[in-house]
């Protein structure tokens, strides 16, 4: 095993290197196919989506060759490309990162889920509505990652209280074996697994034994397929409900943010998308779709019996849930009383929360119009509740210490500390958002965008409902396979030039993209926390795929009910708006000489 492992990783090796030196060479027809300007800057964004998808380069620093490319090939001036990385969407989402980090400091994220797995009860339908309830609110905050990381052990807790007896078996240890080796050949990530634990121990309370007859080995064998399935049905809604929670607000997940700043990039005039509308828009349809995930997953997994709903409980599985309920409440009271710290953490977060809402909620004038117009944005909001962070302290002060002159001169503790901040905050996501605008920002000054919109007329007699499932269906099994984060780099230029070509307001094809990238729910490389949850070796490939692949399809014909239904009214999306207007006619200006120049080029291809 360890020699096939070392053979693995050193092909993996070999195949980065090859996709290293061979793609920049592979793509060079791109440049002679092409006008100049258009051809230059194509080239530069199929090899950093060829670097993305095979990972060549950490995806961070895929997304510096902007910087790089563009000035040498004269795509953009340098004095253009850098800003790119520091707008003010890519501080909103750092603001969202801070907090998150002051959130986890203090354990308020697991005072926080462990108090709703209470409130829900401990049936097993239950359970798992309370996880994917929490883990969907903790990752409308937090990242998609960490919500399902401090989950995942909680999980593994509450069922080892419902489950703790021998119930392994032959079949069990065999698909551990299979998925650890998946685990080693695809790099996935680690958790430690409580499973495997305890099939290597005996119960030492059941020391009596007892006649079986036939009919109490059929009742076990029972017992032990409703168990595991129970087990499974956990593991895997708390990444799906990570992914799903994270397209509710706009610092949620990195392709909303992308959105956005690729909306700021390509038209200007665009200010209906906020915190407060987004918040709006995707809430309800978070909700709606994760009691439809959760109906499916404790259907599929028994959680919830349809055929024997009347049926009694057995003392078996009385007992197991009363353990359940005494490990939530020990692990609850192990916090002990909320601290100052926590009370000051979850104030600033509503304050975060609140004011973002209310900037600017569009049914009503915000907070910011008190200010002159323009000048207040989200990430002016999210940085300033942020900075209170470092000077607030996280023990009561008294105010007898400034009378009392023989106090102490110790130094307070803020909430969160500089230091802290650089060691949980992941840096990498701020580049990735900024090589993304910069690559947008690139196909609009070298009219890259104007060509890929000329190429598209085919489309032009597609109806927009139609548009909007064939665009979510596309991007949801494409992120299957790559980076969601990526994914959307790549197509929302395209959408946003198919949108004025089928004259549709473009958010109605450019938030269905975005969204649709967050849905990947059937492999367990699809994202990090479907990677986490198959890693724990209970899971199978088979089983998220089976459940996944439903999800996709309820995930796709919600979005589209919400797009053709409330979204209308917050984003107007039954108008072709003037600020997509402006950007149509300065895209058409130059189209019929671009056309001329390269029609001779596009006869050769």
């Amino acid at each position: 095993m360890a020699a096939l492992g070392a053979l693995v990783k050193k092909a993996w090796s070999v195949r980065r290197v090859l996709v290293l030196l061979c793609a920049p060479l592979a793509l060079v027809p791109v440049l002679l196919s092409l006008p100049p300007k258009e051809g230059r800057c194509l080239y530069v964004i199929l090899l950093m989506a060829l670097y993305w998808c095979t990972e060549a380069l950490p995806l961070a620093v895929t997304a510096l060759l902007p910087i790089v490319l563009f000035p040498f090939l004269g795509i953009l001036p340098s004095s253009k490309v850098c800003p790119q990385y520091f707008l003010d969407t890519n501080f909103l989402f750092l603001s969202g990162l801070i907090m998150a980090s002051a959130i986890e400091e203090w354990n308020l994220h697991r005072r926080i889920a462990l108090r709703v797995l209470m409130l829900v009860g401990v049936q097993p339908a239950r359970l798992i509505l309370g996880m994917m309830l929490t883990t969907s609110f903790l990752s409308m905050w937090l990242s998609n990652t960490a919500s399902t990381a401090m989950m995942l052990p909680i999980a593994n807790a509450i069922l080892k209280s419902l489950f703790g007896e021998k119930n392994t078996s032959k079949d069990m240890n065999r698909e551990n074996e299979e998925n650890q080796a998946s685990l080693q050949q695809n790099k996935l990530y680690t958790v430690p697994t409580e499973m495997q634990f305890l099939a290597s121990t005996e119960d030492k309370d059941l020391t009596e034994e007892k006649e079986i007859t036939s009919d109490a080995l059929s009742d076990l064998k029972k017992e032990e397929e409703y168990k595991a399935n129970i087990w499974k049905g956990f593991l895997i809604s708390i990444p799906y409900a990570a992914s799903i929670g994270g397209t509710a607000t706009l610092t949620g997940t990195a392709p909303n943010l992308i959105l956005l700043g690729q909306l700021k990039s390509y038209f200007p005039e665009c200010d209906v998308v906020n915190f407060g509308s987004w918040f709006m828009f995707a809430f309800p349809l978070m909700l709606v779709f994760l009691l439809m995930g959760w109906l499916w997953i404790s259907i599929l997994y028994g959680g919830i019996n349809l055929r024997g709903w009347k049926t009694k409980k057995s003392n078996l599985r009385a007992d197991a849930e009363a353990r359940a309920r005494e490990v939530i409440k020990e692990d609850y009271q192990k916090l002990g009383p909320t601290k100052f710290a926590e009370q000051a953490i979850f104030f600033l977060f509503c304050m975060f929360a609140i004011m973002l809402f209310s900037r600017d909620p569009k049914f009503i004038p915000g907070w910011a119009s008190l200010f002159a117009p323009g000048f207040i944005s989200d990430a002016v909001t999210g940085i300033t509740i942020v900075i209170i962070l470092f000077f607030f302290p996280s023990e009561k002060p008294s105010f007898r210490w400034w009378f009392d002159l023989k106090a102490p001169n110790t130094e307070m503790q803020p909430l969160l500390t500089w230091r802290k901040a650089q060691e949980t905050v992941p840096w990498n996501i701020i580049l990735l958002l900024g090589g993304g605008f910069a690559m947008a920002k690139g196909c609009e000054e070298s009219g890259l965008s104007v060509w890929i919109g000329g190429r598209l007329h085919p489309l032009e007699g597609v109806p927009p409902p139609v548009a909007v499932i064939l665009i979510t269906i596309v991007i949801a099994l494409f992120t299957e396979f790559a980076s969601n984060t990526a994914t959307i780099i790549i197509f929302l230029p395209v959408l946003a030039e198919l949108a004025i070509r089928l004259k549709v307001n473009p958010l109605y094809l450019m938030i269905p993209g975005t969204i649709g990238c967050s849905y990947a729910f059937m492999l367990p490389v699809s994202t990090p926390p479907n990677s986490i949850a198959f890693s724990s070796g209970h899971l199978m490939v088979k089983d998220m795929a089976r459940t996944g692949l439903l999800m996709n399809v309820m995930g796709v014909l919600l979005l589209s009910l919400a797009m053709n239904t409330w979204a209308k009214s917050i984003f107007q999306l039954g108008t072709f708006p003037a600020w997509a207007n402006i950007h149509a006619e300065n895209a058409t200006t130059p189209l019929t000489a671009v056309e001329n120049v390269t029609l001779s080029a596009l006869n050769k291809i």
